[in-house]
């Protein structure tokens, strides 16, 4: 095989047992925090995050007037990385994951709805395992449901990579689904989200090299993981629904 066996086995088995085209096992649920206007609590394997929105307010110096102006604040727990290492606000990459989630959901939410005002999302990570953009993507989604802030579609997203590294120049490579920790560090991956239950991609990010030829299968498992990301997520959203219609009887 062209890669590792200790990370994809002659059996077309990763190291935690799953298939190419599998996902790892996703739990989420919603009004996690009863403070907040809307929260969200999302596992991705061992990745966990914590999402809180609160808005729309009125806002102070805001940048926007004919829209609501959209802040994202990410904070890491020490103890989430194996390597146990704090990591400050003015982290080079927490600014990057800041800045994608603010620019999607400028995209994706009715701004123009609230105009002089303001949303703040606060994320927490809990711990990671791989595809954190993506489980910031999907638990703030969650979190903006259940603050009831209008939006267009459902944004989801998931990582896909490859079984070959840049450097072993394998055009026959297979693609593979949700990656963990361990292979991100060893393989190319990139990041996509989609709008709602189709192909609309509404996030792509690649920080890794790869061949150009493999990127067009890799972006087609990905897309199809993020459907199948958008039916848990909906089911969680109408599950919780089914209990508030049921409280209130």
């Amino acid at each position: 095989m062209p890669l590792d066996t200790s990370s994809y086995t002659l059996a077309l088995l990763r190291l935690d047992g799953r298939r190419w085209n599998e996902l790892r096992r996703i739990t989420a649920q919603i009004s996690t925090t009863p403070s907040a206007d809307g929260s969200s609590y999302l596992e991705m394997g061992n990745t966990k995050v914590l999402c809180t929105v609160s808005g729309p307010i009125e806002g102070q110096g805001t940048r926007e007037r004919d829209r609501a102006d959209i802040r994202v604040e990410i904070g890491v727990a020490g103890f989430s990385g194996v390597d146990r290492k704090r990591v400050g606000r003015g982290d080079k990459r927490i600014a990057e994951l800041q800045s994608t989630l603010q620019n999607t959901f400028a995209s994706s939410l009715l701004t123009t709805l609230f105009p002089h005002s303001l949303i703040n999302i606060n994320l927490h990570v809990l711990s990671q395992d791989g595809s954190l953009l993506a489980a910031l993507l999907n638990a703030s989604t969650l979190a903006l449901i259940d603050a009831g802030i209008p939006m267009l579609n459902y944004i989801t997203a998931c990582t896909a990579g490859s079984t070959s590294s840049y450097s072993s120049n394998d055009e026959a490579a297979d693609p593979l689904l949700d990656l963990n920790s361990a292979e991100e560090q060893e393989l190319p991956f990139l990041t996509v989200a989609t709008l709602g239950g189709g192909d609309e991609v509404a996030v792509l990010v690649c920080e890794t090299r790869v061949q150009l030829g493999r990127v067009e299968g890799m972006l087609a498992v990905g897309v199809d993981g993020c459907k199948q990301i958008r039916e848990i997520l909906d089911g969680v959203v109408r599950e919780s629904g089914k209990k508030v219609l049921q409280s209130r009887v």
